[in-house]
């Protein structure tokens, strides 16, 4: 169905987008622009501009004077991610309706809208818990599920016609298949968790403004290969913003703790998708898409290390958190069209 595929087409991109947006709403530090939810300072359309407005917006809410440009920034954020919302209920709808034309299970797309509920939930709780880390980190994640299943979602769809196709290729446009042998299909299934927990690590990193827990110092941190870190505080999940369990003052080492697991896990992803690049390299029905995944690895390298040397600009560590996402979406459709690479036929040999 051409119209359900062409909405998860831009329903994807739209989620690509408010990924993008939402990273640089926080790391600009508007992510309380708008201290109410839905809307701000009480308005669903706009944020208060007029000196009356303003006026009224501090007497609703003493002690938080209007920052307009700030406001703009989450209102803006918040519309996208609505019109993302409706989107995606359209596709729950779609995919219940004609599931049979589709030939698709209406349970993921089920699941996705429940998924955007929870984001609204967490988006709300982002503001009226005060930006608290495991919220904020949550809410990130959610954004990346999301895009994640609407590519699913996607490819699913892309797959059946793959199947039905009489030549076979694995050029990224093309339908499969060539044979993948169960050593390509587990280590892209290897790096696809290892990279989803790399950006729950990287959340953690940037919900607890831990990127430049070691200055600018790279590949070391704070001059040494092993500097004071402190794992309890860095990752206790109950607490706020700022503060370690017990209500104190968080300690630079355990924001070098994050920030060092961080790079850990960037280096275990790194060994990972690179290898399975080089694996990809060396078969010739796969090149394509080793050229892809390594060409999205570097850059993401490339900028993780120039956000730390350069003190966390915010075009470069915007588009970091683009990257991610950029990777995530490349690994998971790798990884789906080598699990659809079916095996050799019996009596033959083959061992790509």
């Amino acid at each position: 169905m051409r119209l359900y595929r062409s909405l998860l087409i831009f329903a994807a991109v739209l989620a690509f987008g408010v990924i993008s947006l939402g990273a640089y709403v926080r790391l600009s530090d508007a992510g309380l622009g708008c201290p109410d939810w839905p809307g701000c300072y009480g308005h669903l359309i706009g944020v208060p501009d007029a000196a009356h407005e303003r006026a009224a917006a501090l007497v609703d809410f003493p002690g938080k004077p209007v920052e307009a440009p700030k406001a703009w920034k989450e209102m803006v954020h918040r519309y996208f991610a609505g019109t993302l919302g409706l989107l995606i209920a359209l596709i729950a709808v779609l995919a219940w309706k004609y599931r049979r034309p589709l030939q698709q299970s209406p349970v993921l797309p089920g699941v996705l809208l429940g998924v955007v509920g929870v984001q609204a939930l967490l988006g709300m709780w982002t503001v009226t818990l005060l930006l608290k880390p495991v919220i904020v980190s949550a809410h990130l994640l959610g954004g990346m599920a999301t895009l994640a299943m609407l590519v699913w979602l996607y490819l699913a769809q892309y797959g059946q016609d793959s199947r039905s196709a009489p030549y076979r290729s694995t050029s990224i446009r093309a339908a499969p298949i060539r044979t993948a042998s169960i050593k390509l299909r587990g280590l892209a299934a290897l790096g696809l968790f290892a990279l989803v927990i790399q950006i729950a690590l990287g959340g953690w990193v940037s919900s607890n403004y831990a990127a430049l827990a070691c200055g600018n110092d790279f590949p070391t941190c704070l001059g040494t290969w092993q500097p004071e870190m402190d794992f309890a505080q860095a990752f206790h999940l109950r607490r706020e913003l700022g503060q370690a369990a017990d209500g104190g003052l968080l300690p630079i080492s355990a924001l070098t703790a994050i920030h060092w697991a961080h790079r850990v896990g960037a280096l275990i992803v790194a060994v990972i998708l690179g290898l399975l690049s080089i694996l990809l390299l060396r078969r010739p029905g796969w090149r394509t898409w080793g050229l892809l995944l390594s060409t999205v690895l570097l850059a993401q390298i490339g900028l993780g290390i120039a956000n730390v040397q350069l003190f966390l600009p915010l075009h470069l560590a915007v588009a970091h958190n683009a990257g991610a996402a950029i990777l995530l979406t490349v690994t998971l459709a790798l990884t789906f069209r080598l699990g659809q690479a079916s095996g050799p036929k019996r009596g033959t040999h083959h061992e790509p």
